[in-house]
């Protein structure tokens, strides 16, 4: 089964943010941070993170892109006290998008952006069985608006272990959303929960590498595969990086670069951010011979 985490890209922020992440979600960690250096963006920090026993990626590497809510994460809460508990500590110093009450949907709800602009949807949902407790959300808006059904079949498709969970959608008149498309939908790839919506509504944003999705691959053939399937835009091929034809950005990761980066050598550091650095699509053999595996 291959890991799919999401990856957080900071400006400077990235090991602030993982502590103040780490210390909102009960079990929870940080597994390890280390630093690269010589990077187009100088000096960048890393960090792995659990929160809520599910991975993410942090990373300061300057001011190139920014959060926004086209990529969000829904955090299940058992109990009114959980969510108005989390709300108070990621809303503090940040926006509110919908603010925190009562919503059809839900006895408890609220969806903010934190200080550092990450979108977080926090609700109630009571008994209702939840096999993972923080799902990311993508929200396809402006000329991707419509293709969210479209993109989680692309997604289980390609990913195995998957499946699309539940639809609901948009009647009619709810204009500006059109009848039919996505209201809510959540989906299994790899065992791991997702969900998306459609948004026709005037929003200023859309997907951009502030938010992306790293797939870990254990073997070459692994890479080449998922690289062949989800990469749509040849021009933002970079360093195990790609952009899916709906603008979603994927990093396609070999496994064994976890214990590469979290190295403190730093002559085997130095070696493998040189090598990776002048790849598009990741060589395993290359980055091993590199390290000095």
């Amino acid at each position: 089964m291959h890991r799919i985490s999401p990856h957080l890209w900071f400006d400077k922020e990235a090991r602030e943010a993982g502590e103040f992440y780490t210390s909102v979600f009960p079990d929870s960690r940080i597994k390890y941070t280390n630093t690269l250096h010589n990077t187009p963006s100088g000096s960048v920090d890393i960090l792995s993170i659990e929160l809520a026993k599910q991975e993410f990626q942090l990373i300061s590497a300057g001011p190139l892109f920014k959060f926004n809510p086209s990529v969000s994460f829904l955090v299940a809460c058992k109990t009114k006290d959980e969510v108005d508990a989390l709300w108070g500590k990621l809303s503090r110093g940040g926006l509110a998008l919908m603010e925190l009450g009562q919503y059809p949907f839900s006895e408890r709800y609220g969806w903010t952006q934190d200080r550092y602009g990450l979108s977080w949807q926090v609700m109630f949902t009571g008994d209702r069985p939840v096999q993972q407790k923080i799902t990311p959300t993508l929200m396809f808006v402006g000329n991707v608006c419509g293709k969210a059904e479209e993109a989680i079949n692309l997604y289980t498709s390609v990913f195995k272990d998957s499946k699309v969970d539940q639809v609901m959608r948009y009647g009619k008149g709810e204009e500006p959303d059109k009848e039919g498309t996505v209201r809510h939908a959540g989906f299994t790839l790899e065992g791991q929960d997702f969900a998306a919506m459609d948004s026709a509504h005037d929003h200023k944003f859309g997907f951009n590498e502030a938010i992306s999705f790293v797939v870990d691959c254990d073997t070459q053939a692994e890479i080449d595969y998922f690289w062949g399937k989800l990469s749509a835009v040849p021009a933002a091929e970079q360093c195990g990086w790609i952009k899916d034809r709906y603008g979603v950005s994927w990093q396609i990761t070999p496994t064994v670069m976890e214990k590469m980066l979290k190295d403190k050598d730093p002559k085997k550091l130095a070696r493998v951010t040189e090598a990776f650095l002048k790849m598009k699509k990741f060589d395993i053999e290359a980055l091993k011979r590199a390290y000095g595996l």
